[in-house]
């Protein structure tokens, strides 16, 4: 069983930057001509296509862990993931936002936008679904940490519930911009945007601790040598 609050939280706390980057699709969602209850149902409809999403990512992602773990490399990879996100934190700051890896999407964002410009222009729940599922596929750092998690939980069902209570945990935020639009202060929206890096890189240090296989209780827990699993069955057969 993984840990349910780390992706929750990271949701959670995480939707404050996801107001910048996916807020102005979330205030712009063809609702308006919709009743209240119909514009509640619509919200819920497309934050249903973000997580299906997000799902979808984890059940990748969780296969590639899986794989991983099964060559005997997830500490190395827990170390490895962690130094990325630390890294994708500092570097932008050291570089004066020179370097940022979303630079390296720009094409594959131009389409996934004028996909969802088509869609924005068909006022229905089916088109609604459909601007949730390519929303989730638009370039963004707080998916990328989701996914991080998703493939340090080495398992298939593991890492596609880690990412679908990501997405969980962002919808309260991003149902509120979608249904009273300025409700939430600017001075709040800034405060938190700038607690999401520090977060990142605390999650970092976790990571690259439970790599480390220190022996700490729920942080650090010992881990057994890094050997293949496959090969580990055979040692044990052998003997």
């Amino acid at each position: 069983m993984i840990d349910l609050i780390t992706p929750l939280t990271i949701g959670l706390v995480g939707s404050f930057h996801c107001i910048g980057m996916c807020g102005p699709i979330a205030i712009s969602l063809p609702l308006k001509s919709h009743s209240r209850a119909a514009k509640v149902i619509g919200v819920i409809i497309y934050n249903l296509g973000r997580s299906i999403t997000y799902g979808i990512l984890g059940v990748l992602f969780g296969l590639l862990g899986r794989g991983i773990q099964l060559a005997g490399f997830q500490q190395w990879t827990s170390i490895a993931l962690g130094i990325a996100l630390i890294a994708g934190v500092l570097f932008p700051y050291f570089f004066k936002q020179r370097i940022s890896i979303s630079t390296l999407f720009t094409g594959y964002a131009g389409r996934l936008v004028n996909n969802l410009r088509k869609l924005f222009k068909n006022r229905s729940y089916e088109s609604l679904l459909g601007i949730g599922l390519l929303n989730g596929l638009l370039p963004c750092g707080l998916v990328y940490v989701a996914i991080a998690g998703a493939i340090n939980t080495n398992e298939v069902i593991s890492g596609a519930l880690f990412m679908v209570l990501f997405g969980i945990g962002t919808i309260p935020m991003m149902a509120i911009v979608s249904l009273t639009s300025n409700l939430i202060g600017t001075k709040l929206r800034i405060r938190m945007r700038k607690a999401v890096p520090y977060f990142i890189i605390l999650l970092g240090i976790l990571f690259i601790l439970r790599g480390l296989s220190l022996g700490i209780p729920y942080v650090s827990p010992k881990a057994e040598k890094l050997i293949p699993i496959g090969r580990k069955i055979d040692d044990n057969c052998c003997h």
